[in-house]
This record gives C-alpha cells, structure tokens and sequence, in this order.
C-alpha cells in the first residue's frame, strides 16, 4: 500500500502577505488534518518586509506601519487567532485631531471632517484653513448633480468636481498623501475610495450622505466599536505580528537570504533560486512586489509579467526624532500634521507617536516620526542621511519651535516599496485575473492588488493561501 505524498507550498516573499498566506496554510493543514511541506522563501536577512521595530533606551521606534485600521476585520482577526489579543492597543483618543499646514502654520482639522469632506457645518464655518469662498464651493457639492457613469476618474478630479480646488489642495491631497504617497490626480477613486464613490451615486451630495452616516454611527456601533479606535497597535510595536506569525511557521520551513530567479511552470512547479539550484512545489503564493513578480514569470507567462510591471511604485523613507519633553515648546495636542504639496516643505506629514500611542517613549519624553518623499518628492528620497535628517530638523524648528538637539535619530528607507493605484487599476486587475487563470497552483497576494493596509495584505494572503489548497493535487 502506497503512502500519499505530502503536498508541497512554496511562499515567496516574507513580508506580512506571505507571512499571512504561510500562517493560513498551516491553519488549513492542521483544520484538515492535512500534512504538507510548507517552505517560506526570503531574500532579505529578516521576515517582516517594511514592518521593523527597534525598542531602544525605552523608545518604540516604527521603520515601517505603525498601526492598521480596525474597520477592515482581518488583521484583528488574525491577531486574535495567533494570541495577540491582550496586546493590542488603541490611539489615545483625547487627542485624536489632525493639524494641517497652511501658510507656514499649523490648522486643526475641522471636526468632522472626515478625510474628503465634512459632516459637521460650524467648525467648518469657523476653520481658518479655508478661505470663505472655499467653504461655499464645498457647499455647493449639496446641489450638485451626480456624475454620469463614465469609467475610472481620479481621487483628484473627483474632489476639485464634488468640493472644489481648496478641498483638494489643503485637506485631500496632504491626507491622501499620507495613506498612498500617491499623486491624487492619477490615483484610482474606484480602486483606493470606492465608498465616496458610491455615497455619490447613492445619494448625490458627498457631504448629505456623510452627514446621514455620521447621525446614525452612534446608534449603530457594536461592540467592536466601543473597544476599539480606528487605528490599532501592538504594545511592544508591528514587529510582534511578524514574529508571531514566524514562531507558528515550520522553522525548517523558513529560509532568508534566499531570492528567486524564475519560477518554471509544472507539475510540480520548480523554482530557480538566485544560485542556481531548484526547489520544486505543487503549489506557489507569489507576494513579493509586482515588478519582482514580474521578472519572476516573464519567462512563461510575459502577458502576465507585463501587467505586473505596469503597476508604478513610490519610494518613501521614515524620519524618527527623540527629545525631551521640555525642549518642544509645541502643546503636541494631537496625532500630528500633514503638509500639502502646495506649501513646498521637505516632509509629507509628521505622526507624535508618543502621544498617538501609549508606552512609545519613556515618562518626559517625545518620539517624532516624519515622512520624506512619496509620488510627488520623489527626489527628496534621494537625500543622503545627513542631509535629509537637517532638512527634517528645520522643518520641525519652523512648524514645532524645536531648537534642540535630538536624543536620538533613525532613518529608515523604502525604496520603491509603494504601489500607485492609478486610473485604470481595477481593469488592469481584471486583465492579470484573466492571463492568471490558467497556471492552476500560482496565486498572487501582496500590497500591488486590492489594498496597500496590513488588512488588506492580510486578506489577500489569506484569500491566496485558501486559492492554491483547492488547486492541490487530490
């Protein structure tokens, strides 16, 4: 009597995709009682890919992600699964406002202003961010009528046509920033924001249907709700997801400093690794960058591979400031400021991530994270070290009042780690489903496809994890 073969899966790709789609297919294994060989592939020395964390002298220093959104259920699903749980943390909501730069100061967010518009009238009517014919023209988004049905338009157009040019320049576009590093006139609405794209062809008017959700959000709260805040973090920062997911994976499973060179179609499929030997698989979740996938399978699938590098990517680097509390004369009163392309300065936005989260920097202490660079300053990534940790400093020096030395500073650098969702993407996702659909036993997860959030990185490692176990063999 013959013993059945033990399925082989091949992950590519350690950041918190492949880590998510390895976990998911040990959860299946186990919920089937289905051995399999399951081998992770990295090429760097560490798991995690932009998710790092350095603790030093009490501080909780972020590289990467400092959070994930609670809205969308899959990281707090996964967290709770691994045991995490106990560990999250929410944002202290006492001071949860944004600032926005204008005019070399900082402007609080008006409240209820919820990222493309607002939802409440008098602190908008007495915002001195916005100029008074700014405020009409957002008015007039009330009267407006919908736009036809016309294919993709951008998060720019969209804003300028429902809000008007100030919307967009002084709140849209620096908030948009911040999530995408992304240029909001060739940004996806349909593939990035696709809710404002509906409450308008819903309900017409931008501002009555978000008006209407804010009025029944506190009637409609769960218990998910009432615990959580719309940002969440670990204690000890996002480096214990990735070590968590690591410590449920096979340990001779995972192997670093491993890159791939072409994956060679089959049954089973063989991997050529950068020194020339092979590994072989019945079946492979591709989640490593789309231009890197691209190279991967130009070989056998070149339509494909072509998709994949049509995909744009941004490179954007983290600037991390310690201080003693007493050297920033700023009440630090919020999470921190976004700056809009229209002021010209040498930051995308800045996060107080001692203040947003508790136990990120010792008692009298501030830790400052700052963003440098993304779609729009693309050549400000280009700074060296030195010239770009001076520049952040006098940012802060104008914005914050700070004349002081820092304690401590960290760079940390992402080049062409960020995906643009430009007008088109969701076609182009219909085109690499399609010329995807006849290699059974590949699927794709990363942040390239459906979200650029740990959620959604997590979901769709997910959802491939559970793609390839139906296509195995038997």
């Amino acid at each position: 009597m013959s013993v059945p073969r033990v399925p082989r899966i091949a992950v590519i790709g350690g950041g918190v995709a492949g880590l998510a789609a390895a976990h998911r297919c040990v959860e299946i294994s186990r919920e089937r009682r289905q051995p399999i060989a399951l081998t992770l592939l990295e090429a760097q020395p560490r798991l995690g890919g932009s998710i790092d964390t350095e603790c030093v002298d009490g501080f909780v220093i972020e590289a990467g992600p400092d959070s994930f959104i609670s809205e969308k259920p899959w990281a707090l699903r996964l967290c709770e699964r691994i045991g995490l749980g106990p560990r999250l943390v929410r944002t202290n909501d006492e001071s949860r406002r944004t600032f926005v730069v204008h005019d070399g100061r900082l402007h609080p967010l008006p409240d209820g202003f919820l990222l493309l518009a607002p939802t409440q009238f008098w602190p908008l009517v007495r915002s001195g961010l916005f100029t008074w014919p700014g405020k009409l023209r957002m008015a007039l988004d009330l009267l407006l009528p919908r736009r036809p049905a016309a294919g993709d338009e951008s998060l720019g157009s969209f804003v300028t046509r429902r809000l008007g040019r100030e919307a967009l320049d002084r709140v849209a576009q620096p908030l948009v920033g911040g999530i995408y590093t992304a240029d909001p006139d060739r940004l996806s609405l349909a593939a990035t924001m696709p809710r404002f794209l509906e409450m308008e062809r819903t309900r017409r008017s931008l501002i009555w249907a978000m008006w209407s959700q804010a009025r029944r959000a506190p009637a409609s709260r769960g218990n998910s709700g009432a615990r959580w805040s719309l940002f969440v973090s670990i204690d000890d920062g996002m480096q214990v997801l990735v070590d968590a997911l690591a410590a449920k994976l096979p340990p001779q499973g995972v192997r670093l400093r491993t890159p791939i060179r072409a994956v060679v179609p089959g049954s089973p499929w063989r991997l050529v690794l950068a020194d020339g030997s092979t590994l072989e698989a019945d079946a492979v979740v591709m989640a490593t960058p789309a231009h890197g996938t691209a190279r991967a399978l130009a070989d056998f699938a070149p339509a494909l591979a072509e998709e994949l590098r049509g995909i744009p990517y941004a490179s954007s680097a983290t600037v991390s400031l310690a201080y003693r509390r007493e050297q920033i004369p700023n009440p630090l009163d919020g999470f921190g400021f976004v700056v809009p392309l229209t002021e010209a300065r040498a930051l995308v936005a800045c996060t107080y991530s001692s203040v947003k989260y508790p136990g990120r920097a010792p008692d009298g202490h501030v830790l400052l994270r700052a963003f440098v660079g993304g779609a729009l300053q693309e050549s400000l990534f280009h700074q060296d070290d030195g010239a770009m940790a001076a520049s952040i400093r006098r940012e802060l020096e104008a914005l914050l009042g700070i004349a002081s030395e820092p304690l401590l500073t960290r760079i940390h650098r992402h080049p062409q780690a960020m995906p643009q969702y430009h007008v088109g993407h969701l076609e182009r996702l219909q085109r690499i489903d399609a010329r995807l659909a006849p290699h059974a036993g590949l699927a794709l997860a990363g942040n390239a496809y459906r979200g650029v959030g740990i959620p959604d990185c997590i979901r769709g490692g997910e959802d491939a994890a559970e793609r390839v176990w139906a296509g195995l063999p038997g």
